[in-house]
């Protein structure tokens, strides 16, 4: 009965959907962690409670993960293929594990005036912004999905250079146990551009093998 479903949904085209959705699901749980880093640095939540609510952001992203990667079991079709899309999931959840990095490692470190890290952040909801254009388009306009990707690198090398300014700013001070705890926090969100890149280069490359 389950190979009769799937059949159904191939000629329907409801598989693409049921990944895509999967996709995009993920990318709604990482997105929200990323507005959630926003508003820990801004105060507007306090930072035991961002750490808090980031476990239960983190473990919706894992469950659609874990759905799309059921799915992928038995799919008959796929938008792109299997190994780019299980590598699409991938860095979308590297993304997602570094942001509850940068909130616990906030919580923990305490650093203060953490609204410098506002433009980076700005980046990275950018990036998952195009990675979800990327995603949606990948059924409907497979055409545009190389430059939603593009977008997407953009804002991730964009991230990598803001870090390196921040970089040369710490060490051009006094490097006390503050600024060492800066280094950490921004180095977070760098490891988030490159994986922002990441997801980008594996939703290219599926869409250029179709």
């Amino acid at each position: 009965m389950k190979r009769l479903r799937r059949i159904r949904d191939l000629m329907t085209g409801r598989m693409d959907s049921a990944l895509t959705e999967a996709l995009l699901g993920q990318l709604e749980a990482t997105k929200e962690g990323a507005w959630l880093a926003m508003a820990m640095i801004g105060g507007e939540v306090g930072r035991t409670g961002a750490h808090e609510q980031m476990r239960a952001i983190e473990h919706l992203g894992d469950e659609e993960r874990a759905r799309l990667v059921d799915e992928l079991k038995t799919a008959l079709v796929t938008p792109i293929d299997r190994e780019d899309l299980f590598r699409l999931s991938r860095s979308i959840d590297d993304v997602l594990d570094s942001l509850r990095d940068f909130v616990r490692e906030s919580h923990l470190y305490r650093v203060p005036d953490q609204i410098r890290f506002t433009p980076l952040l700005d980046q990275v909801i950018v990036g998952i912004d195009a990675l979800e254009n990327a995603v949606r388009d990948l059924a409907s306009r497979p055409s545009v999905v190389v430059q939603d990707a593009l977008e997407a690198k953009k804002a991730g090398g964009a991230i990598r250079r803001m870090y390196q300014y921040e970089i040369s700013r710490i060490f051009s001070g006094e490097l006390t146990a503050d600024a060492m705890k800066q280094r950490e926090l921004v180095r977070r969100l760098e490891i988030v551009g490159v994986s922002i890149g990441d997801a980008a280069d594996a939703i290219a490359d599926g869409a250029m093998k179709r």
